[in-house]
């Protein structure tokens, strides 16, 4: 037994509040190392005594067993290159816990605790294992239930379709007349998001998420002049409001966009400090190393990156937070739009994102707060800053194993098991998760214009666990190399489109509303890893049904046999016991019950 590889500390993802009455625990091992883990749990206050009169703390050093528990078995949950997970989920009765885990290593058996190592279960005090004092309801991780079940589409608002010429800024270029470049702009607007609502509605998203909508002077709007006025533009605020309204008749819920770590050289704060230097009433809301400023040949204060153009605010400053914070509470009050989507959130204090949440959900209790992390991000996931974060790790390793063919199937298994459980099921259930976006290369152009990838990737994305992103015109075959390239017009014409490609998207997308547990259930197990086929099952079981998706990233054809009679979801009509998989292709299957 590997003593050294077991790990568990009482601080989320490894044990956390899931609900107002359940706890959720993970203890890490070796890989291959342990064959069971038991929990060993009990009330911090509960013991093992005939006397009343004995239940306080003067303990009894003599006495053989005093504190009273209970054994629990904890379920295998999966393995990445180097550890095994295992987890449990328990309902104190009195919403507070004291445990330890018993681990077992063929006939070899040891006791964990927050004390370290013991040989049997130290029973005299409960003071040697881990607790969760007790379940707060305030404390408990509260992102908005309605995420769970939405279906994302994303929108780069000048590339999706120009339904209003009339507020084209000057030198506009003709609707995909040319590549898209950092400086060129196409006219795309809030009129060409009504006029395409119906084509929406039938692909079956319940959500829009909106790059930038702000007054700016680029394409991408990332460098916001005023996080109050709409860029003209996109339209006025009375189509705006027109826009969100049918969005939200439809049944599809609105994120916003807006990056608070930075603004344009050009926004009217900084300018002033341009021009009046430390004696400008904004000299503060910038991270200014001295005066005068500079733009070349390097800044003199802090940016973005290394864009002298996006002067970094400082979010620490009392009237940059006001500032910040009435843009957060305005969108969501006067325009009921329904959450944020907040560009280079890593790089903003804990604190400003504290106050942020607080304010959101003082104007909107279920709006969704999304941050642009591209890292671990588990200090903005703890309940008190983000629902969620963008899963790029996820994306990552979708795309190197379905895309680019760069990875074996269980390197694919180890890096979601590693991603499921890096982070507590409460954020995996809403996680922002995606396979290409306005900041990367195209999916279909990682896959090479393989369509055929295309579609196992839209399969392992909307039957994942979590809230699924697709960028605008993936489901129409649109391609696209690194930004620019990847922010062309969207297609219109069905002669140019893969037509089969969007009804796959589509039916994906309805079976996972007839389907929830195939969004959502409680398990997400790998089964029938090979790597010489890249192939495997992944089996989601929730209390009502279970669902076997089959993935065939190879280049034969792979059969699957299977005791229980099962349902083709996909082509709606019960399976043979053997289940032949098409090279590149995959199957949702329901299993009957008897």
């Amino acid at each position: 037994m590997n003593r050294a590889a077991v790990f568990h500390r009482a601080l989320s993802p490894y044990v956390y509040k899931y609900d107002q009455e359940t706890v959720h625990i993970r203890l890490m091992s070796a890989k291959g190392d342990l064959d069971r883990v038991e929990l060993v749990h009990g009330d911090p206050y509960e013991w093992d005594a005939e006397k009343e009169e004995d239940r306080d703390w003067n303990f009894d050093p003599n006495k053989e067993k005093f504190w009273k528990t209970t054994t629990t078995e904890m379920t295998f949950s999966g393995s990445d290159a180097t550890h095994d997970y295992w987890f449990v989920a328990i309902k104190p009765a009195k919403k507070r816990v004291r445990y330890g885990f018993k681990v077992n290593a063929g006939e070899t058996s040891a006791v964990y605790t927050e004390r370290g190592w013991y040989d049997e279960l130290p029973l005299d005090h409960p003071g040697y294992y881990f607790a969760v004092p007790y379940i707060n309801a305030v404390d408990v991780f509260d992102a908005p239930k309605w995420v769970k079940d939405t279906v994302w589409y994303q929108i780069f608002p000048d590339r999706f379709a120009n339904g209003d010429p009339a507020n084209d800024r000057p030198g506009t270029i003709a609707w995909g007349a040319e590549a898209p470049a950092f400086d060129n702009h196409f006219g795309g607007d809030f009129q060409g998001v009504i006029d395409h609502i119906d084509y929406l509605k039938a692909l079956g998203v319940t959500g829009i998420y909106f790059c930038p909508i702000f007054v700016a002077p680029s394409n991408h709007k990332y460098d916001t002049l005023d996080y109050l006025r709409l860029d003209p533009s996109f339209g006025t605020e009375e189509t705006f409001r027109e826009m969100v309204q049918l969005l939200h008749d439809n049944g599809i819920r609105i994120l916003l966009d807006a990056v608070f770590n930075h603004v344009s050289v050009d926004h009217p704060a900084f300018q002033d400090v341009m021009k009046y230097g430390k004696e400008s009433k904004y000299a503060n809301w910038f991270m200014i190393d001295e005066f005068p400023i500079q733009t070349t040949p390097e800044p003199n204060y802090e940016v973005f990156a290394f864009e002298p153009n996006m002067p970094k605010l400082n979010t620490a400053h009392p009237d940059v937070k006001d500032y910040l914070l009435k843009v957060g509470q305005y969108w969501v009050e006067e325009f009921q739009v329904d959450g944020w989507r907040l560009d280079v959130a890593s790089e903003v204090d804990h604190a400003f994102w504290r106050e942020f949440r607080t304010a959101v959900r003082t104007a909107n209790p279920e709006a969704y707060i999304v941050g642009e992390c591209w890292t671990d991000s588990q200090e903005w996931l703890l309940g008190d800053q983000f629902d969620a974060v963008m899963n790029y790790g996820l994306t990552e390793a979708f795309l190197t194993f379905f895309a680019t063919n760069e990875t074996k199937a269980t390197a694919f298994s180890h890096a979601v098991v590693r991603n499921l459980n890096g982070n507590t099921m409460n954020v995996n259930e809403v996680m922002f998760n995606l396979v290409d976006s306005h900041d990367t290369p195209r999916a279909l152009t990682r896959a090479n214009g393989n369509h055929e990838r295309m579609k196992l990737l839209m399969l392992s994305l909307l039957t994942f666990t979590g809230s699924p992103v697709i960028y605008y015109g993936d489901e129409i075959g649109l391609t696209g190399g690194q930004d620019p390239d990847n922010r062309k017009c969207m297609v219109w014409d069905p002669a140019e489109q893969d037509t089969a490609l969007l009804a796959y998207v589509k039916r994906l997308i309805a079976l996972r509303k007839q389907h929830p547990g195939l969004a959502n259930a409680g398990t997400y197990q790998f089964e029938r890893l090979n790597d010489e086929t890249a192939s495997f099952v992944i089996r989601r079981q929730t209390n009502q049904a279970t669902y076997l998706i089959l993935f065939n990233n190879g280049p034969e054809a792979i059969d699957f046999t299977f005791d229980e009679p099962t349902i083709d979801l996909l082509e709606d009509r019960p399976s043979a016991k053997t289940v032949v998989v098409p090279p590149v292709s995959g199957k949702i299957l329901q299993v009957q019950s008897s």
